[in-house]
């Protein structure tokens, strides 16, 4: 397999793995702005040539848009090796390529968000545990940090106290989310004008900045939905899953 590392020289004609489709498309040109305005940040964004889900994107912790503590690490982003890229070890080739290129920059190890049990858009804990990776502080809902030392001697990373236990006041539905998953600009809009459509109280808070991702009241950043002040999922609501989701609601408040 060969890889490439886009950059802003690049990354218009360059494929993005997690959002395959013309450059036109708002999941596509949400997902490049955000990369185009990270680089400089020292974001890298590591994938296939051949188009497909087959890439890993990593940023120094201090700039990472999370609540960690980490300062001297790599903090991944994103693995994501899908569909007929499983299986050839490609989420090998792509982890070794960062844990080389965060040695040269000389970090103290990396650190990646996952749970106990897979959970959807989050890293494997089985894959994780067998190169290496061990937990080093975990949420209340479950939501974990692992790291991989370089050193046996550090610093281990953690949760900013606002993240360990996410919870919020606002009653209804709420959002939290960034540009950084490129599904949010698609989809977010639709259960929007879904939650108007069925009068249910919906609010979506999207996090444009890298201070503010940092504070926010979740481990999960990219995608985090509250219910009357409860965190409930980490997954990407799409206009079928959302209605669910609010019919599933609907039964449980009957029931009570």
């Amino acid at each position: 397999m060969e890889y490439i590392r886009v950059t802003n020289e690049n990354i218009e004609k360059e494929h993005i793995c997690c959002a395959i489709s013309n450059n036109n498309d708002i999941q596509v040109s949400s997902k490049k702005a955000w990369l185009s305005e990270r680089f400089e940040d020292g974001l890298v964004f590591l994938k296939s040539t051949e188009r497909g889900k087959c890439f890993i994107e990593y940023i120094p912790a201090e700039n990472a848009w999370n609540p960690i503590l980490a300062d001297g690490y790599m903090y991944i982003d994103c693995l994501w090796v899908a569909g007929s890229f499983k299986g050839h070890g490609y989420s090998t080739d792509l982890l070794d390529a960062c844990i080389e290129d965060s040695k040269d920059k000389g970090k103290k190890g990396l650190c990646i968000l996952a749970s106990a049990k897979k959970k959807p858009f989050l890293a494997d804990p089985k894959f994780l545990k067998y190169k290496g990776f061990r937990v080093c502080d975990e949420a209340d809902n479950g939501i974990q940090l692992w790291y991989y030392p370089f050193d046996e001697n550090v610093e281990l990373p953690k949760f900013k106290e606002c993240a360990k236990q996410p919870y919020i006041e606002e009653k209804g539905y709420v959002l939290y989310y960034t540009s950084q998953c490129p599904f949010n600009a698609k989809y977010v809009p639709v259960i929007e004008d879904i939650a108007k459509e069925k009068s249910v109280q919906f609010k979506a808070i999207h996090l444009q900045s890298k201070e503010e991702a940092q504070n926010a009241p979740t481990p999960i950043t990219t995608y985090a939905l509250f219910l009357d002040g409860d965190y409930i999922t980490n997954e990407q609501m799409n206009d079928k899953r959302f209605l669910k989701l609010l019919e599933k609601q609907s039964f449980n408040n009957t029931e009570r």
